[in-house]
């Protein structure tokens, strides 16, 4: 049996990873195995691999300037792989117990002001066509729900429930959560909704494009990466930034980081308590800006 594939089957449907994840766990471990010369088809070949050619690899992803927190990523890669491979019997030992990860410098979350964000609460930005509804509440939705780009793709008409007033999300790990719709939101569904039954009634998915397909993530990459060029000077223009805006914002109003944590989906405390960092470094400016000796 390819192991290699055995592997991407296990975090389909064993760990429930997204498309996007397995992809990017195949993509790193094609790219070490042509590194190191090794046909991924040949199971025996594994057992060869040592923490010096993984050490290499790092080395020469580092020098070809690749971030370290990509690095690290990457090595998690490897890592979760070996340890399948130890599982399932196919190595002895594994290489990564003696490969030691890069450290990286804290990255705050970068997010959009939420002055920015009130520029695109006008009807002239997006239009008043399909395309426009659509655009404009693939916007909203994020900053309202907080929800990643692959569970925004992955909604369907079933997902969102308009008299209760909730939007069903199936999130990392194929755990489902419940997410609140604000009444400036279901507003805009509404009017999408109404838009899209007259144009498209056979799909079942939520969001579609122009001919009644369902979105994809590069789409809907590319609509939040133009509407965030017209209002903001961030060099990171993403969905993801649009999820950071609603943590902070919220945390920023008094939100308690408990209810953020189960908004967001995160599994642990620990992942929801970076944006307390964006919030004092707000304060910390605030502080400098107004105290006479600062």
């Amino acid at each position: 049996m390819d192991m290699l594939a055995s592997f991407l089957k296990y975090l389909d449907i064993e760990k429930g990873y997204s498309s996007h994840t397995i992809r990017s766990y195949g993509d790193d471990l094609y790219a070490f195995f042509s590194f190191v010369g090794l046909d991924p088809a040949n199971n025996e070949s594994y057992a060869n691999i040592s923490h010096r050619a993984i050490r290499a690899w790092m080395s020469r992803l580092i020098s070809q300037g690749v971030s370290t927190r990509s690095v690290n990523r990457k090595l998690s890669s490897l890592r979760t792989f070996f340890k399948y491979l130890l599982r399932q019997g196919v190595i002895a030992n594994n290489p990564m117990k003696r490969v030691v990860s890069p450290k990286t410098s804290k990255r705050l979350p970068e997010f959009v002001p939420e002055t920015d964000m009130a520029k695109l609460n006008t009807d002239d930005l997006f239009g008043d066509d399909f395309e426009g509804l659509r655009n404009r509440l693939i916007i909203s939705m994020f900053y309202f729900t907080g929800m990643r780009l692959s569970e925004l793709v992955g909604l369907t008409l079933q997902s969102v429930d308009v008299q209760a007033m909730t939007i069903k999300v199936l999130g990392k790990g194929s755990k489902e959560r419940i997410i609140p719709i604000h009444p400036e939101l279901k507003e805009l569904i509404m009017e999408y909704l109404n838009e899209r039954t007259v144009k498209f009634s056979n799909s079942v998915s939520f969001f579609v494009t122009s001919k009644g397909k369902p979105v994809y993530p590069k789409l809907v990459y590319r609509v939040v990466n133009y509407y965030l060029t017209l209002i903001t000077p961030l060099q990171k223009r993403s969905p993801h930034v649009l999820r950071h805006s609603f943590a902070t914002h919220l945390l920023n109003k008094g939100a308690d980081l408990n209810a953020i944590k189960e908004l967001l989906g995160h599994s642990s405390l620990l992942a929801t308590q970076v944006y307390t960092h964006s919030t004092f470094e707000k304060l910390k400016n605030n502080y400098n800006q107004a105290h006479p000796r600062a």
